[in-house]
């Protein structure tokens, strides 16, 4: 049986097996595992089983998918490996198999928990009520936000559609001035 166990402070143990073919990760309730921690994106990741190997392909992610600390679009996680979906570590743990040797952490180690902790989902109404910001995340990141693209290419269009309204307009009083 594989599992990524979370090993963020608060979040620490949360796990999720790994027994399907395709696993989605992310922030939103139609993922197969979700982490609702706001520096993971709505469809952060998947995890594809390949032939006992766990593929993991990152999702166009704003903040992006890293294994052991190396930034990745589409690699495959070992055991006893670190992955880093935004601000929150997992580890891929598999009974039976020996754990990938991970690069020395430059933090202190954390420590493991042997039971799968739940965690509630949603805002409780205090929160709410209080209008306070979620905890454990620092708004004040090097995450950036991505770019509206659409929306420049709306203004770009919609200038170009004036400007050659502008064109037809005065073409059509030159001739009109031609005609007389």
């Amino acid at each position: 049986m594989a599992k990524l166990v979370i090993q963020n402070q608060g979040m620490t143990g949360r796990a999720h097996e790994l027994n399907v073919d395709r696993t989605t990760v992310g922030r939103v309730e139609d993922n197969t595992f979700q982490i609702a921690d706001p520096s993971v994106s709505s469809h952060h990741c998947e995890v594809h089983l390949q032939g006992g190997e766990f593929l993991i392909r990152d999702l166009n992610s704003t903040n992006g998918s890293f294994i052991n600390g190396e930034k990745i679009t589409e690699k495959v996680l070992k055991p006893g490996q670190v992955l880093r979906l935004g601000q929150v570590e997992l580890k891929l743990e598999v009974e039976g198999a020996a754990a990938t040797p991970s690069p020395a952490p430059a933090v202190p180690a954390k420590k493991t928990v042997d039971s799968t902790m739940v965690m509630p989902r949603g805002v409780s109404l205090s929160d709410l009520e209080s209008g306070g910001r979620p905890t454990g995340f620092d708004t004040n990141t090097a995450f950036s936000k991505k770019r509206n693209k659409i929306g420049i290419y709306f203004w770009i269009g919609f200038g170009i559609v004036i400007l050659l309204i502008i064109v037809l307009l005065l073409y059509a009083l030159w001739l009109a001035n031609q005609h007389r």
